[in-house]
Formats: structure tokens, sequence, C-alpha cells
């Protein structure tokens, strides 16, 4: 095939796989391929070819598709009538999982507050038995010295008491 005869660069459908579509180069098929064209794909190119002739989309001819005005208006009507059920559907799911998320949440402070709150009570119980230690502890300690000294009191001799006592002699 001549330079000349050959098509111009752009998508072709594949000569292997006529599914898919395959890029000519302009002188050979490269290994760039991909899925045909969509229905709005191919509006687009219409539209943007209309634009490059200074036309706009709306000048061209309409097309026949099929469908009155009037059963257009009602399958519109339809579609509005599903996605407004949907909408519902969805908000409303929505709005559950968010109460059940609202329910199930727990503030970081609580968390924060449970740990001062144990720390604060253990650091009181511990205060509080040390407390009792020591004053246990000083009563033990009086009545333990008290004795001692009622002991060395009741020890000491009368007559040690209106004597002097005696001087070393050097």
């Amino acid at each position: 095939m001549r330079k000349i005869d050959a098509p111009p660069a752009g998508w072709y459908p594949d000569p292997q796989h006529r599914q898919r579509l395959r890029w000519w180069d302009g002188l050979d098929w490269t290994e760039i391929r991909r899925a045909p064209a969509s229905s709005a794909e191919l509006v687009a190119e219409e539209n943007r070819e209309f634009l490059e002739q200074g036309l706009a989309p709306a000048e061209k001819a309409p097309r026949d598709v099929g469908v009155s005005q009037q059963n257009a208006s009602q399958i519109i009507a339809e579609v509005r009538a599903v996605t407004r059920q949907e909408v519902d559907r969805v908000a409303q799911e929505l709005t559950s999982r968010a109460d059940q998320a609202v329910r199930n949440f727990t503030p970081l402070i609580t968390e924060y507050t449970s740990q001062f709150k144990r720390w604060f009570r253990l650091a009181l119980i511990v205060a509080t038995v040390a407390v009792i230690a020591y004053f246990t502890f000083q009563v033990v300690a009086q009545a333990t010295f008290f004795d001692w000294l009622g002991e060395r009191i009741d020890n000491l001799n009368d007559d040690s008491i209106g004597t002097t006592p005696t001087r070393p002699v050097t």
C-alpha cells in the first residue's frame, strides 16, 4: 500500500478482534488497543466536529430515536420517582448509621478522665493507708515509751531520791 492511499492515523476496528479498537498510526498498526467508544464519547466527538465547523451542536439535524415527547416525559417522571425513592432510602440508611455511630462514640476526654479518677483513687487509698500506719505507729511508740518510762520511774529507789551523788575521788 502506498503512503498516500493509507487511511489517516486514528482508532479503527482491530483486524484481529472486532470487539476492540486499535490505533493506526498512518503507516502500520500499533500495539495500543482499547474498548469501542461509548455513545457519550461518540456524541462528544460529533459536537467537537460541529464546533470545529463553526456550527452549534443544536443546529445539527435531530436524530429520530423512536421516543415521542409524551413517552420521554413519562420516562423522565418514572426515573425521577425511582431516583427520589433511592435517595430517601440512602438518606434513611445514612441517618441510622450516623445515629448508631453517635451512640457508640465515647469521647476521648472520658477515657482520660477515667484514668485520672483511677490514679486519684489509688493515690487516695495509698495516702489513707499511710496515715493510718503513721497514727498506729505513733500510738504504739508512745505507749511503749510511756511503759518504759514508767518502769524506770518504778525502779528508782526511794534512797536515791534524796541523796546526792558521790563524786569520784581523784
